[in-house]
């Protein structure tokens, strides 16, 4: 495959152990990890055995040299991460939930070294020079003005220069907080109609469309954990009308039974053909994984985007059937690892996707 360039922030994860609440767990210990959107990614292609650049802004001091360690240890190629003397690492702490109980995500990324980095910092020509595709998500815009700014020069630049590219809208209340005189969904879609018409693939959840671009599915109530499923191509060709570019839209579809149970499969919609693929099926019937003891659901939908980059630049991979077979696949095993990571291997998943579900003891 080619090689994959992805931009985003990437922070220290704070977790209590196991499914203990904070208020349980400190004082005390709790576990770190690094993550965020376009890290996850890059993290999950190189693990399947693609190539992957992230690129981010991290301050200059020990902890950000730890986190750029753990990436480079992952093998993705950290040669393109900014160090700057402007802002710090950014936090986020995770409350993990179980059956009744819901995850919580609390937020201190404030004043994140990429937050007070400008565009013109980052060098995009030569980060794209001898790329094939880029990515980014929703968050990035969502972190400042200065990083929209920054989203927005890459896309343009990588347009310019004829990668694929390829945008998770992952729409996060928490954030666009940066214009205080327009409301957060207003500001998101706003920033994100700027945005999507420099993109060939879109990927959202199954509320994302309805968030950012005000696109809904009928007859589905998400918090409920209802989804009208086959009204979903009818989100993704709107998608597709809105912006003719756009040739591909990916979309997960979580049914939340509980915290630890959740029914969770995809669609691909190919605009060429005006063809929506469904997966997993059994017996030509779409029928969803189910999860029912789920360890860690963050970081799923990132999976799901790994898993369509690196499908369509893998030419036996690039079918779309098979694209999102194989990218449900990985971000169902990513249900079952601790972390935003998914260490799972491309064996793995196409051993998923052949019907190896059982979590028998592989000899």
């Amino acid at each position: 495959m080619g090689k994959v360039v992805t931009f985003g922030e990437i922070m220290g994860r704070l977790t209590p152990p196991g499914f203990l609440r904070f208020r349980q767990a400190m004082p005390g210990q709790l576990e770190v990890t690094f993550a965020g959107s376009e890290a996850n990614v890059a993290a999950s292609l190189a693990m399947f055995g693609g190539r992957a650049c992230f690129v981010t802004a991290l301050p200059r001091n020990a902890v950000a040299d730890a986190c750029v360690c753990a990436l480079r240890g992952l093998g993705i190629d950290t040669s393109r991460v900014l160090r700057t003397d402007e802002g710090r690492l950014g936090l986020y702490f995770l409350e993990t939930g179980a059956n009744q109980r819901p995850s919580q995500v609390i937020y201190d990324r404030e004043g994140s070294a990429i937050s007070r980095t400008p565009a013109g910092a980052y060098g995009w020509k030569d980060i794209f020079a001898d790329a094939d595709w880029f990515h980014v998500s929703g968050i990035t815009p969502a972190i400042s003005r200065l990083a929209a700014e920054a989203a927005l020069a890459a896309l343009k630049e990588a347009r310019d220069r004829g990668l694929t590219v390829s945008c998770d809208l992952n729409f996060r209340k928490k954030l666009w907080r940066w214009d205080p005189d327009t409301p957060p969904r207003e500001l998101a879609e706003r920033t994100m109609r700027q945005v999507l018409p420099f993109v060939d693939l879109v990927i959202a959840n199954e509320e994302d469309a309805a968030d950012v671009l005000s696109i809904k599915a009928e007859d589905t109530d998400v918090e409920a954990g209802k989804l009208a499923v086959d009204r979903y191509p009818e989100v993704a060709r709107a998608i597709a009308g809105q912006f003719p570019n756009v040739t591909k839209v990916g979309i997960t579809l979580r049914e939340s039974i509980s915290a630890s149970h959740n029914n969770w499969g995809a669609m691909l919609y190919d605009a060429a053909d005006d063809a929506a693929y469904f997966a997993p099926t059994r017996d030509g019937r779409y029928e969803p994984y189910a999860v029912r003891n789920i360890v860690d659901r963050v970081g799923a939908g990132d999976s799901f985007a790994a898993g369509l980059i690196y499908s369509f630049t893998t030419p036996e991979l690039s079918d779309p059937a098979a694209a999102v077979s194989f990218a449900t696949a990985a971000s169902c095993l990513a249900h079952s690892i601790s972390g935003d990571t998914n260490f799972s291997s491309r064996a793995e998943v196409e051993a998923l996707m052949g019907g190896s579900g059982a979590g028998r003891v592989v000899r």
